[in-house]
């Protein structure tokens, strides 16, 4: 203890609450979530919405998220700090920028879903890995990290009405509808899995290592 604060470690036993988080799952109604329409999102952001299969988002959230933690823990520690040429991230600076960006996202839905219409800032993602310390983490507390951010999406998202879901707001200078931001953070989990399997665990990434 120091300054009277209990100095805690970045990840905080995500598994002891998944017992509960089971069980309160169990008990939520969800909506189906049809896909939005192209005057919903930024033109940048459709290659994102184009890998979401299907027209249920919650259950594509729900349902990545296996598939994405068992690729991420395929990853041995030692080569967590592997990055596939000079500049670029590594694999846990990778997974630090999944997890800012479904934060950045979710929140964004937080805001546009409750009716606030205060426009809202972009954010620069290099400057942003340039300023954590991501490297300085175990790969495993990032994907323990990684993986308690979905679940709290998935709450916030299972909790919202149909009029919620069709709400917009102003994010980085373009309107967004909430619903089309779910389907960001699906496509964007999508995008960089697909980036961690071709560029870094790929045979040919790791021959030229």
């Amino acid at each position: 203890m120091k300054n009277g604060f209990v100095n805690v470690g970045r990840a905080v036993t995500a598994a002891r609450f998944r017992p509960k988080v089971k069980e309160m799952n169990s008990e939520m109604t969800t909506l189906k979530i049809n896909r939005p329409d192209e005057t919903e999102y930024q033109a940048y952001y459709g290659k994102y919405v184009s890998l979401v299969q299907g027209d249920d988002i919650v259950a594509a959230l729900s349902g990545q998220i296996s598939e994405t933690l068992a690729l991420l823990r395929s990853v041995p520690e030692s080569q967590a700090g592997f990055r596939y040429a000079d500049g670029k991230w590594s694999i846990k600076e990778l997974v630090g920028h999944m997890i800012d960006g479904e934060r950045i996202f979710a929140y964004r839905a937080l805001r546009f879903a409750r009716n606030d219409r205060t426009p809202l800032p972009g954010f620069e993602q290099d400057d942003y890995i340039r300023h954590a310390s991501f490297d300085a983490c175990s790969l495993g507390d990032l994907i323990a990290e990684f993986e308690s951010v979905r679940q709290s999406t998935l709450f916030l998202f299972r909790h919202l009405d149909a009029e919620a879901w069709r709400r917009r707001g102003v994010a980085s200078e373009n309107e967004v509808s909430v619903r089309a931001l779910a389907y960001i953070i699906a496509g964007h989990e999508l995008h960089h899995a697909g980036v961690l399997r071709d560029r870094y665990l790929s045979p040919s990434a790791a021959q030229s290592s």
